[in-house]
């Protein structure tokens, strides 16, 4: 202790050793100073000071990191799963993962012991000494779930205790017998491999009986007896030729020059008189006016011819009425002669006669002015179109297109039918005037366009593709160029309407929901603009060059069956529809 002691010394002792003598050295005790001998130890792993920590948001790294380094807790103990010398527990990176041998079978045992019971074998108590069994339950319950529940059925599986109303096999059916070879019908017929399930009525003979099937003929012909006798007893009412009636709805017929409703108004800031197509159009913004008058939907509405001042509309209601375009916008005169609802009117070049067709069966010439019927025509079917030739000289005949697949050529004066159009399949829906009024163009249900030469009933082209759709409504450009045809796959498409009449496969006009309606396309009077309604009652207009949607508005509250430009108007579209509303667009 005291070789210890002389080890210490102060500084001035050690300057003047030399020359000095060794002195006597001073006697320590332990309770005056302790020594501690012992070096100084740091408790921390040395490895950690190998360690590079990072940031745990740190997407990049300037450095190679080690593995340990990557797996540094960020807070807390080190994970004890993460050491590289334990092969069967590996991290992932949801977790923890625990590798255990558990057959498919087990696990859909298992698996269905839950859904039907709520609980199941817990997974944990399955170790090597269980031999891949289950049932042990040696850690804790060895359930998961509903624990109580699974001590009451005594830990059995679930095919154990599963009550037989609830077994999938007691729910089955069974099985047809394969029968008797040698027997061909009967009960024990011989089925085979074909035998089907019982309950399922394959191969049984279904419906009514014999005797069941006289009784409903008996029936039905004594219903079709009375039916006779009572249509002779009470026949329908029909509107007879020469009944047909007009009311006049304004105040006076001749102004004070003696002119009526038919003299272009001369007092307005439009010219009435002038070439159609000679303003650039504007797609309308506004509702001007709305018509009432019909009390059920409106079929069509026509322009009078050139100058349309006035507008022409047909309706479900079986009447006909006349409306002024310009001043105080009201009914002028109804027609009354059908006995069920209008499917068509149209105009004779000059307007002072008009033609309707109605789901009686019967065409009406109409004298415009006056509101007399000047004849009536019938071929005993429905007419769904009628027609003017657009011709000068042939003012007297017209086409109407009818349910009995054909077109029949009629003359006004004579009020025969001087030729007949018998090539389609279905009803003719539409007819259009092309090449100079040489030729007309018609469209059927039968899904066909048929180019016809004018008093020749011979097609000169048929165009009839796989994919086509019936197209009920046809519109001819103002140049008259081309058709815009009305398809039920909601679609207008393009035809040509010069020599060769076939489809512009360019121009396609998509967007708006019409299949089965007979909406009717209508072009602005500069050809910019192609419009049409569909059938929840909006209102589509396009821009034909490049065929994209410009404007889409609601119109009506039901479909919108026509529309139509004014001729001389920028912007005036006017809108039938079958909520008996007819509505100017400005």
């Amino acid at each position: 202790m005291d070789l210890i002691a002389q080890g210490y010394g102060s500084s001035s002792d050690s300057e003047d050793s030399s020359s000095r003598k060794p002195s006597k050295v001073a006697k320590i005790t332990s309770t005056s100073l302790q020594v501690n001998v012992a070096p100084d130890v740091s408790l921390e792993d040395p490895t950690y000071a190998r360690h590079i920590y990072t940031n745990p948001t740190d997407t990049t790294l300037s450095v190679n990191l080690n593995y340990d380094s990557m797996l540094q807790p960020v807070q807390g103990p080190v994970n004890p799963f993460a050491s590289k010398t334990q092969e069967v527990r590996r991290n992932v990176w949801t977790g923890h993962v625990e590798e255990n041998m558990f057959s498919e079978h087990d696990f859909r045992t298992q698996q269905q012991s839950y859904a039907a019971f709520g609980f199941a074998k817990d997974p944990s108590v399955l170790s090597v000494a269980d031999n891949g069994q289950t049932g042990s339950g040696k850690k804790g319950s060895g359930f998961v779930g509903d624990v109580d529940k699974a001590k009451e059925m005594d830990g059995a599986t679930i095919w154990d205790k599963v009550p037989k109303h609830l077994r999938n096999n007691q729910n089955q059916k069974k099985r047809q017998t394969r029968g008797d070879p040698s027997v061909l019908e009967g009960d024990n017929a011989y089925r085979g491999p074909w035998a089907t399930f019982e309950g399922d009525g394959i191969g049984e003979l279904s419906g009514p009986t014999e005797e069941e099937r006289d009784v409903h003929d008996k029936q039905r012909e004594a219903a079709e007896v009375e039916k006779q006798a009572r249509n002779k007893a009470t026949p329908a009412k029909a509107v007879a030729n020469g009944s047909e009636t007009t009311v006049f709805h304004g105040k006076e017929e001749h102004d004070y020059m003696g002119r009526t409703y038919m003299h272009v108004p001369l007092d307005l800031d439009v010219n009435l008189n002038g070439e159609p197509g000679t303003q650039t159009c504007f797609v309308p913004k506004k509702l001007l006016h709305t018509y009432t008058g019909h009390t059920k939907g409106v079929s069509a509405i026509r322009y009078f011819p050139k100058s349309a001042h006035l507008l022409l509309s047909g309706s479900m209601d079986s009447k006909i009425k006349i409306w002024d375009v310009y001043h105080d916008r009201r009914v002028l005169r109804t027609y009354m002669g059908h006995s069920k609802a209008v499917r068509d009117v149209n105009f004779n070049n000059k307007g002072t006669e008009f033609l309707s067709a109605s789901y009686d069966r019967n065409i009406k010439l109409w004298d415009t002015e006056t509101g007399q019927c000047k004849a009536t025509f019938s071929k005993k079917t429905i007419p769904f179109v009628v027609k003017f030739n657009p011709d000068e000289d042939k003012q007297n005949v017209f086409l109407a297109g009818c349910s009995d697949h054909k077109v029949y050529q009629f003359d006004t004066r004579s009020g025969d039918v001087t030729q007949e159009y018998d090539q389609h399949l279905g009803a003719v829906n539409t007819i259009t005037f092309v090449d100079d009024n040489r030729r007309f163009v018609t469209t059927s249900d039968d899904k066909s366009l048929r180019v016809w030469e004018f008093d020749i009933p011979v097609i000169i082209k048929l165009i009839a593709e796989p994919d086509m759709h019936s197209m009920p409504a046809i519109a001819i450009s103002p140049n008259q160029k081309w058709l815009a045809c009305q398809s039920m796959d909601n679609k207008i498409y393009i035809y040509n309407a010069k020599d060769r009449v076939s489809q512009n496969r360019k121009k396609l006009f998509a967007g708006h929901m019409v299949a089965g309606y007979a909406c009717q396309p209508s072009f602005s009077p500069d050809g910019r603009y192609l419009s049409s309604g569909d059938s929840e009652g909006n209102m589509w207009i396009w821009d034909y060059k490049s065929c994209k949607v410009h404007k889409k508005f609601k119109a009506h509250d039901e479909v919108v069956i026509d529309s139509a430009w004014h001729p001389h108007e920028t912007s005036l579209l006017a809108t039938a529809s079958w909520d008996s509303n007819i509505k100017l667009w400005v």
